[in-house]
């Protein structure tokens, strides 16, 4: 199968993640996450979030996203966050099902929401009749390819900790966040007030794992139970745990996101300027967003698959990966003007 651009999680491991399960293969350890392995991961975590950092291990983003609700809600509250993201999107249902909790959306043109357009939202605190807000939830990079600045994620999280809520973050693609930003990941997470974090691997190079990681104290109580009773306790968590240290070993994390941004440019540029093409949102981080004839669009998707966005507008979404290379980039601008010529 070609390399696509449907999504980074269609992607490969990279090799030097499967090194490092290779190497905690052997032996017997604890089970758990009572091991050396999954220690040494929480300590890299705590050198990038923070020393306060307190990381759980699970196994998909689904479950670092609703279980880092459920730490901090009861059946009573309501998230709010953009309508393109995956708690409204993606998720089937999974917040409303395992939290209790409504899950109120914001429209945005770009994936990213800003405190003027949380206003609707803002109220009925106290009042028994009414949800009670107590998350904004904000994905970086966003579901859109754009990327919150520092300052954009503080606003929004003095304006949760003044009602007495809590900002969490959807850090699926966090790592293609930080290389677009060229900053660390504890500049614009925890210096920034984020209170919960669900960080990603999957989408940049890792084979399966999400990190579900509290950055102030007192904030995880009772969150062993939580996840037991979530399914994702893994009792192999040394598989999960090995992986994050390959990912923070040298910086592998950057060198993926940084391969992928550059390569999603690489894409932008070759298309911007092609009769017929139009990009419909800025290109930030790993994901170009393309409107395009429906029936090129088709034709081409037999051959480098790719996913629709909003089918209404032809407009289509296009992932680059850690792997992605410049000849499919080259080979798939070649085929799509062919067959614009076709038209």
């Amino acid at each position: 199968m070609k390399r696509g651009f449907a999504s980074d999680n269609n992607a490969g491991v990279h090799p030097d993640v499967i090194k490092k399960l290779l190497s905690v293969n052997e032996g017997h350890t604890i089970g758990y996450g009572s091991d050396p392995y999954t220690e040494e991961a929480k300590q890299l975590f705590r050198e990038h979030l923070g020393s306060r950092t307190d990381t759980y291990f699970v196994f998909t983003g689904t479950a670092a996203n609703v279980l880092s609700l459920s730490g901090l809600t009861r059946p009573w509250n309501s998230v709010i966050t953009a309508f393109t993201a995956h708690l409204e999107q993606d998720e089937c249902g999974a917040p409303e099902k395992f939290t209790g909790c409504k899950v109120l959306t914001v429209d945005t043109a770009d994936g990213k929401i800003d405190p003027g357009m949380l206003v609707r939202h803002m109220h009925g605190f106290d009042f028994e009749h009414h949800s009670q807000p107590k998350i904004i939830s904000v994905t970086q990079a966003t579901e859109m390819g754009t990327v919150y600045t520092p300052d954009e994620i503080k606003k929004l999280a003095d304006l949760a900790h003044e009602k007495d809520m809590y900002l969490h973050m959807d850090g699926a693609r966090i790592s293609n966040a930080a290389v677009s930003l060229g900053m660390p990941f504890k500049s614009f997470t925890t210096d920034s007030g984020v209170d919960v974090l669900s960080f990603g691997g999957t989408k940049n190079c890792m084979m399966y794992g999400e990190a579900v990681c509290f950055l102030r104290p007192g904030l995880s109580e009772n969150f062993k139970y939580i996840r037991k009773q979530g399914m994702q306790l893994a009792s192999k968590m040394r598989f999960i745990s090995a992986q994050y240290i390959a990912f923070f070993h040298n910086d592998l994390w950057k060198k993926c996101a940084s391969h992928a941004n550059a390569m999603a440019r690489l894409l932008s540029e070759k298309l911007k300027n092609i009769e017929g093409i139009k990009i419909t949102q800025k290109v930030q981080a790993n994901g170009v967003f393309v409107i395009m004839p429906n029936d090129v669009a088709e034709r081409i998707r037999e051959k480098y698959f790719f996913y629709p966005w909003d089918e209404q507008k032809s407009e289509y979404r296009l992932m680059t990966s850690w792997d992605t290379t410049e000849e499919d980039i080259g080979e798939f601008v070649d085929l799509l003007k062919d067959e614009l010529t076709k038209k």
